[in-house]
Protein backbone atom coordinates (compact mmCIF):
# COMPACT_ATOMS: atom_id res chain seq x y z
CA UNK A 1 0.00 0.00 0.00
CA UNK A 2 2.80 2.47 -1.23
CA UNK A 3 0.42 4.66 -3.22
CA UNK A 4 1.25 8.65 -2.79
CA UNK A 5 0.75 11.41 -4.02
CA UNK A 6 3.28 14.29 -3.96
CA UNK A 7 4.11 14.70 -0.02
CA UNK A 8 1.05 12.95 0.51
CA UNK A 9 1.12 9.41 2.03
CA UNK A 10 -2.54 8.23 1.23
CA UNK A 11 -2.42 5.00 3.12
CA UNK A 12 0.75 5.30 5.72
CA UNK A 13 1.27 1.96 7.76
CA UNK A 14 3.48 3.65 10.22
CA UNK A 15 4.02 0.92 13.27
CA UNK A 16 2.92 -2.39 13.65
CA UNK A 17 0.75 -3.06 10.12
CA UNK A 18 -1.02 -6.63 10.62
CA UNK A 19 0.09 -8.47 7.30
CA UNK A 20 4.28 -7.42 8.17
CA UNK A 21 3.48 -9.42 11.68
CA UNK A 22 1.71 -12.17 10.44
CA UNK A 23 4.97 -12.81 7.96
CA UNK A 24 7.52 -12.16 10.64
CA UNK A 25 5.50 -14.82 13.13
CA UNK A 26 5.50 -17.35 10.20
CA UNK A 27 8.43 -17.20 9.59
CA UNK A 28 10.09 -16.95 12.94
CA UNK A 29 7.20 -20.39 13.35
CA UNK A 30 9.22 -21.71 10.58
CA UNK A 31 12.64 -21.13 11.72
CA UNK A 32 11.59 -22.70 15.34
CA UNK A 33 10.69 -25.91 13.79
CA UNK A 34 14.06 -26.09 12.36
CA UNK A 35 15.94 -24.81 15.54
CA UNK A 36 14.61 -24.54 19.37
CA UNK A 37 16.50 -21.24 19.83
CA UNK A 38 13.45 -19.18 17.95
CA UNK A 39 10.85 -21.33 19.89
CA UNK A 40 10.82 -18.99 22.79
CA UNK A 41 10.51 -15.58 20.73
CA UNK A 42 8.07 -17.21 18.47
CA UNK A 43 5.81 -18.21 21.14
CA UNK A 44 6.24 -14.56 23.05
CA UNK A 45 5.31 -13.05 19.49
CA UNK A 46 2.57 -15.06 18.34
CA UNK A 47 0.85 -14.80 22.31
CA UNK A 48 1.09 -11.12 22.18
CA UNK A 49 -0.37 -10.99 18.76
CA UNK A 50 -3.45 -12.19 19.52
CA UNK A 51 -3.25 -10.50 22.39
CA UNK A 52 -2.61 -6.62 20.52
CA UNK A 53 -4.03 -7.25 17.19
CA UNK A 54 -7.72 -8.62 18.24
CA UNK A 55 -10.08 -6.24 18.49
CA UNK A 56 -13.59 -7.68 20.40
CA UNK A 57 -15.71 -4.65 19.50
CA UNK A 58 -15.90 -5.06 16.02
CA UNK A 59 -14.89 -8.80 15.83
CA UNK A 60 -11.68 -8.34 13.53
CA UNK A 61 -8.20 -7.31 13.66
CA UNK A 62 -6.68 -4.10 13.58
CA UNK A 63 -4.67 -3.13 10.72
CA UNK A 64 -2.00 -1.12 12.42
CA UNK A 65 -0.95 -1.04 16.25
CA UNK A 66 1.23 1.28 17.65
CA UNK A 67 0.53 4.44 14.61
CA UNK A 68 3.00 6.13 14.29
CA UNK A 69 5.61 4.31 16.85
CA UNK A 70 2.79 5.70 19.71
CA UNK A 71 2.14 3.05 22.44
CA UNK A 72 -1.73 1.81 22.29
CA UNK A 73 -2.65 4.14 19.38
CA UNK A 74 -4.44 1.68 16.56
CA UNK A 75 -5.94 1.87 13.51
CA UNK A 76 -8.94 -0.43 13.21
CA UNK A 77 -9.81 0.87 9.50
CA UNK A 78 -10.97 -2.86 7.74
CA UNK A 79 -8.88 -3.77 4.87
CA UNK A 80 -8.34 -7.54 3.33
CA UNK A 81 -4.69 -7.37 5.12
CA UNK A 82 -5.48 -9.09 8.27
CA UNK A 83 -6.09 -12.77 5.86
CA UNK A 84 -2.59 -13.41 5.81
CA UNK A 85 -2.73 -14.05 9.91
CA UNK A 86 -6.07 -16.15 9.95
CA UNK A 87 -5.06 -18.58 7.75
CA UNK A 88 -3.90 -17.14 4.18
CA UNK A 89 -0.21 -18.21 5.55
CA UNK A 90 0.51 -21.96 6.76
CA UNK A 91 0.19 -20.39 10.58
CA UNK A 92 -3.52 -18.81 12.06
CA UNK A 93 -2.53 -16.37 14.25
CA UNK A 94 -5.75 -16.13 16.41
CA UNK A 95 -8.12 -18.59 18.00
CA UNK A 96 -10.32 -20.87 15.28
CA UNK A 97 -13.78 -18.69 17.03
CA UNK A 98 -12.20 -15.18 16.40
CA UNK A 99 -10.99 -16.63 13.04
CA UNK A 100 -14.03 -17.50 11.56
CA UNK A 101 -15.71 -14.33 12.65
CA UNK A 102 -13.28 -12.33 11.27
CA UNK A 103 -13.59 -14.07 7.90
CA UNK A 104 -17.23 -13.22 8.66
CA UNK A 105 -16.59 -9.96 8.76
CA UNK A 106 -14.47 -9.58 5.48
CA UNK A 107 -17.06 -11.67 3.31
CA UNK A 108 -19.41 -9.43 4.28
CA UNK A 109 -17.57 -5.81 3.53
CA UNK A 110 -14.99 -6.98 1.24
CA UNK A 111 -15.61 -9.52 -0.89
CA UNK A 112 -16.24 -8.76 -4.37
CA UNK A 113 -16.65 -10.80 -7.71
CA UNK A 114 -13.14 -10.53 -8.37
CA UNK A 115 -11.34 -9.95 -5.37
CA UNK A 116 -11.27 -8.27 -1.99
CA UNK A 117 -12.11 -4.63 -1.84
CA UNK A 118 -8.60 -2.53 -0.01
CA UNK A 119 -11.00 -0.75 2.50
CA UNK A 120 -14.71 -1.07 3.52
CA UNK A 121 -17.37 0.28 1.98
CA UNK A 122 -18.66 2.05 4.87
CA UNK A 123 -15.15 3.87 6.12
CA UNK A 124 -14.96 7.90 5.02
CA UNK A 125 -12.12 7.02 3.44
CA UNK A 126 -13.68 4.65 1.09
CA UNK A 127 -13.11 5.33 -3.25
CA UNK A 128 -15.38 3.16 -5.21
CA UNK A 129 -14.27 4.16 -8.38
CA UNK A 130 -10.63 3.66 -10.09
CA UNK A 131 -10.83 6.99 -11.82
CA UNK A 132 -9.76 10.22 -13.29
CA UNK A 133 -6.14 11.79 -13.56
CA UNK A 134 -2.75 10.25 -11.93
CA UNK A 135 -3.68 11.83 -8.51
CA UNK A 136 -7.33 11.25 -8.69
CA UNK A 137 -6.43 6.95 -9.29
CA UNK A 138 -3.51 7.11 -6.38
CA UNK A 139 -5.97 8.40 -3.94
CA UNK A 140 -8.28 5.34 -4.83
CA UNK A 141 -5.60 2.52 -5.39
CA UNK A 142 -5.68 1.34 -2.23
CA UNK A 143 -8.71 2.86 -0.38
CA UNK A 144 -11.37 0.85 -1.58
CA UNK A 145 -10.13 -0.60 -5.10
CA UNK A 146 -10.48 -3.96 -5.45
CA UNK A 147 -7.46 -6.22 -5.75
CA UNK A 148 -8.24 -9.96 -7.15
CA UNK A 149 -4.95 -11.37 -6.02
CA UNK A 150 -5.77 -11.63 -2.27
CA UNK A 151 -9.20 -13.69 -3.08
CA UNK A 152 -6.96 -16.70 -2.53
CA UNK A 153 -5.52 -15.98 1.08
CA UNK A 154 -9.05 -14.91 1.55
CA UNK A 155 -10.39 -18.22 0.94
CA UNK A 156 -7.54 -20.77 1.86
CA UNK A 157 -8.49 -18.81 5.58
CA UNK A 158 -12.33 -19.25 4.82
CA UNK A 159 -11.48 -23.15 3.83
CA UNK A 160 -8.97 -24.06 6.89
CA UNK A 161 -11.67 -22.23 9.38
CA UNK A 162 -14.48 -24.61 7.95
CA UNK A 163 -12.30 -27.89 7.48
CA UNK A 164 -10.87 -29.19 4.20
CA UNK A 165 -13.95 -31.46 3.52
CA UNK A 166 -14.83 -31.99 0.37
CA UNK A 167 -17.77 -30.59 0.77
CA UNK A 168 -16.50 -27.23 1.84
CA UNK A 169 -14.31 -27.04 -1.04
CA UNK A 170 -17.23 -27.69 -3.22
CA UNK A 171 -18.73 -24.93 -1.49
CA UNK A 172 -15.77 -22.64 -2.18
CA UNK A 173 -15.80 -23.34 -5.62
CA UNK A 174 -19.04 -22.26 -6.29
CA UNK A 175 -19.08 -18.81 -3.79
CA UNK A 176 -15.48 -17.28 -5.24
CA UNK A 177 -13.88 -19.30 -7.94
CA UNK A 178 -16.56 -19.28 -10.51
CA UNK A 179 -17.67 -15.89 -10.45
CA UNK A 180 -13.78 -15.18 -10.23
CA UNK A 181 -13.56 -17.11 -13.36
CA UNK A 182 -16.38 -15.56 -15.44
CA UNK A 183 -14.50 -12.15 -15.74
CA UNK A 184 -11.80 -13.88 -17.62
CA UNK A 185 -13.73 -12.57 -20.77
CA UNK A 186 -14.35 -9.10 -19.31
CA UNK A 187 -11.00 -7.49 -19.95
CA UNK A 188 -7.92 -8.84 -20.97
CA UNK A 189 -9.32 -12.48 -22.27
CA UNK A 190 -8.36 -15.37 -20.58
CA UNK A 191 -6.31 -13.43 -18.08
CA UNK A 192 -7.38 -11.58 -15.19
CA UNK A 193 -7.01 -7.73 -14.21
CA UNK A 194 -4.98 -6.24 -11.94
CA UNK A 195 -7.57 -4.27 -9.92
CA UNK A 196 -11.59 -3.52 -10.43
CA UNK A 197 -13.77 -0.89 -8.86
CA UNK A 198 -14.96 -1.30 -5.61
CA UNK A 199 -18.50 0.15 -6.31
CA UNK A 200 -20.94 -2.41 -8.28
CA UNK A 201 -20.27 -3.82 -11.32
CA UNK A 202 -16.86 -3.53 -10.09
CA UNK A 203 -15.20 -2.57 -13.48
CA UNK A 204 -12.47 -4.08 -14.34
CA UNK A 205 -9.16 -1.73 -14.31
CA UNK A 206 -5.43 -1.56 -14.25
CA UNK A 207 -3.11 -3.86 -16.15
CA UNK A 208 -5.56 -6.47 -18.11
CA UNK A 209 -3.16 -9.24 -18.13
CA UNK A 210 -1.48 -8.82 -14.43
CA UNK A 211 0.74 -11.68 -13.53
CA UNK A 212 0.08 -12.00 -9.94
CA UNK A 213 -3.75 -12.23 -10.09
CA UNK A 214 -3.36 -14.85 -12.71
CA UNK A 215 -0.79 -16.55 -10.14
CA UNK A 216 -3.02 -16.48 -7.02
CA UNK A 217 -6.25 -17.77 -9.58
CA UNK A 218 -4.55 -20.60 -10.78
CA UNK A 219 -3.20 -21.24 -7.29
CA UNK A 220 -6.78 -21.09 -6.23
CA UNK A 221 -8.36 -23.78 -8.75
CA UNK A 222 -5.06 -25.56 -8.92
CA UNK A 223 -3.94 -26.28 -4.97
CA UNK A 224 -6.44 -24.46 -2.62
CA UNK A 225 -9.50 -25.50 -3.97
CA UNK A 226 -8.47 -28.65 -5.09
CA UNK A 227 -9.39 -32.06 -4.53
CA UNK A 228 -6.88 -34.11 -1.34
CA UNK A 229 -5.69 -36.71 -3.79
CA UNK A 230 -5.21 -33.52 -6.91
CA UNK A 231 -3.80 -31.26 -3.91
CA UNK A 232 -1.38 -33.36 -2.52
CA UNK A 233 0.04 -33.94 -6.17
CA UNK A 234 0.31 -30.31 -6.91
CA UNK A 235 1.79 -30.06 -3.45
CA UNK A 236 4.46 -32.78 -4.55
CA UNK A 237 5.35 -31.14 -7.39
CA UNK A 238 6.02 -28.13 -6.59
CA UNK A 239 7.71 -29.23 -3.95
CA UNK A 240 10.17 -31.19 -6.38
CA UNK A 241 9.97 -27.79 -8.70
CA UNK A 242 11.51 -25.84 -5.13
CA UNK A 243 14.01 -28.91 -5.37
CA UNK A 244 15.51 -28.24 -8.70
CA UNK A 245 16.01 -24.69 -8.78
CA UNK A 246 17.57 -25.01 -5.31
CA UNK A 247 20.07 -27.46 -6.88
CA UNK A 248 20.48 -25.34 -9.91
CA UNK A 249 21.56 -22.33 -7.91
CA UNK A 250 24.18 -24.74 -5.55
CA UNK A 251 21.72 -24.35 -2.33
Amino acid sequence: MEAKVGDHVITPRVGKPVEVQALWLNSLWLASRRSPRWRELFCRGRAAFEARFWNEAVGFLHDVVDVDHQSGKVDSSLRPNQVLALGGLPLVLVDETRARRALGVIEARLLTPTGLRSLSSDDPGYTGHYAGGVAARDGSYHQGTVWPWLLTAFVEAWVRSRGRTPTTIADARARFLTPLLEHLGEAGLGHVSEIADGDAPHRPNGCPFQAWSVGEALRLERIVLALPARSNRARRLASKSAEGAAHGMGV
